[in-house]
């Protein structure tokens, strides 16, 4: 990668590194054990070099663009070709596209351009679906003080990226995995004997450790609070049931509203006064936002 691709991963939040692993896990699904692109190598001569336009099909917001650069230059380096390419990029991460925008331009061996296209494409295209999909939900919310998180509902591999994806379309992150926060959920109250001696065993456990507990009622709200949880989950409640807690709680806690959550809703459970949310579709339902690459012909 270069060192602007790489400057880039890291002013986004990317390990670069990380991504690095990830491309080339992705690259290996397509070129197999040889490292071949059997087409290319058969129908276009290694010395040939193209320009190719990365081009939105459909309106959106797009994520992903340093992540697409390093598939091609990571590309360059794997196929033994011993070129490089040169990646411009037009767009910016997080900025609204329309149907026939340009966002980046590649130039190097076609060979190389072609091979990498799919991983490039597969990448870009589902960051920007999720950033897309999250952009509408922030826009929801206009209005209110509340943020629509994701959860771990993530592609297994792809987490970082598309949780780079929410906060590039507007939205935040919750925890990136179970080691950075505890979630005191249903299961974890039942098995300790309830919400406050759940609560009391984490805190003794991991005293440094951020602690969430999901809640049902309001009552079980107002126990948590009183137990000394600052920060709760409220599960499947209507907008007037949030507002009830949101009125017994105030600012003693964060809220957080979860569970079976509509865009449609949105708003209403905005205005409810929760600071909070979290939408597992951000990850696990958006669809990919339409992305090719053209080669030029002139």
């Amino acid at each position: 990668m270069t060192s602007e691709t790489v400057r880039l991963l890291r002013a986004a939040g990317l390990d670069p590194d990380q991504v690095r692993r990830i491309i080339e896990n992705a690259l290996v699904e397509d070129l197999g054990p040889d490292g071949l692109d059997v087409t290319s190598v058969a129908t276009i001569p290694a010395t040939q070099t193209d320009t190719a336009d990365v081009v939105a099909r459909a309106d959106g917001v797009v994520a992903g663009l340093a992540v697409a650069a390093a598939v091609f230059e990571l590309a360059a380096e794997s196929t033994g070709i011993g070129r490089t390419v040169e990646v411009s990029l037009v767009a910016r991460d997080g900025e609204r596209v329309a149907r026939g925008d340009v966002l980046a331009t590649v130039t190097g061996p076609t060979r190389v351009l072609l091979t990498a296209e799919r991983t490039a494409l597969n990448l870009l295209s589902r960051m920007s679906g999720v950033a897309t999909h999250t952009r509408a939900w922030a826009d929801a919310l206009a209005g209110s003080k509340a943020m629509v998180l994701d959860t771990r509902k993530t592609t297994p591999g792809l987490r970082a990226l598309e949780k780079y994806a929410v906060r590039a379309g507007g939205g935040t992150n919750k925890r990136m995995g179970l080691h950075d926060v505890a979630m005191v959920k249903d299961n974890h109250k039942f098995a300790a004997g309830g919400v406050a001696a759940a609560y009391r065993r984490v805190r003794e456990a991991f005293p440094d450790v951020p602690v969430q507990v999901e809640v049902d009622t309001l009552a079980e709200a107002v126990e948590a609070v009183e137990a000394g949880v600052d920060f709760l989950l409220l599960d499947n409640m209507s907008p007037a049931v949030l507002a009830e807690v949101v009125a017994a709680v105030g600012d003693r806690a964060e809220l957080e509203a979860t569970g079976g959550l509509t865009l449609a809703d949105a708003a209403a459970v905005g205005a409810t006064g929760v600071d909070f949310l979290s939408v597992g579709a951000l990850t696990h339902s958006s669809p990919i936002l339409d992305i090719a690459l053209d080669l030029r012909t002139e």
